[in-house]
């Protein structure tokens, strides 16, 4: 009989992100398998950055204390957070002699080309992460983004009220002018009109 841990992780758990996805196909390839004695690690809300992740810490102690034989995860993401760490990790788990797979790359640690497939593919999915990350604050810093006092991420969301935008309305008698005072879209006036 094979002690299987399954993980599962999303980042946010308020943006109706759920593991339960996840799960349901990590279950499955278990029952497929055969292998019963499944025990279920989840990090919900928990970024994929941060080092220390409890579901995560419990795992890997498990698996130290010679509890797991497989884990599984659903994508490499979901358990790793650069190369180095992927690697790191793959090396403790061949040290304490537990199986790795991965559903969605396919990837089975039990066979040489499921190894070689997972360096490359770790090293291609850090580059990809990198050369956004550059391509990011190459773009904000090239055209003077933060000298001009601007702020990443989304604009605050103007509460407007409609008895003060037909006020202004009717003064203005444009939605362009009358977006322009409300420093919003012409859309928005429209809406609120």
């Amino acid at each position: 009989m094979k002690f299987i841990a399954l993980y599962a992780r999303v980042s946010t758990s308020d943006k109706g992100q759920t593991p339960e996805n996840q799960l349901v196909d990590l279950r499955h390839y278990a029952k497929l398998k055969d292998w019963t004695d499944c025990t279920e690690y989840v990090d919900n809300g928990v970024s994929g950055s941060k080092k220390d992740r409890p579901a995560l810490n419990r795992l890997m102690q498990d698996c130290r204390d010679g509890k797991i034989q497989v884990v599984i995860v659903w994508r490499l993401d979901r358990l790793f957070r650069s190369l180095k760490h992927l690697i790191n990790t793959l090396d403790e788990f061949n040290k304490y002699d537990v199986g790795f797979i991965s559903l969605k790359e396919n990837i089975d640690l039990a066979t040489a080309s499921g190894r070689f497939l997972m360096a490359i593919m770790g090293a291609i999915a850090e580059f990809e992460r990198e050369m956004i990350r550059e391509r990011i604050k190459g773009a904000y810093a090239g055209n003077g983004f933060s000298k001009r006092g601007n702020k990443w991420g989304r604009k605050e969301e103007i509460v407007l009220d409609p008895i003060n935008v037909k006020q202004t309305y009717s003064e203005t008698k444009s939605l362009r002018k009358t977006a322009k005072v409300f420093n919003c879209s012409t859309t928005r006036i429209r809406r609120a009109l």
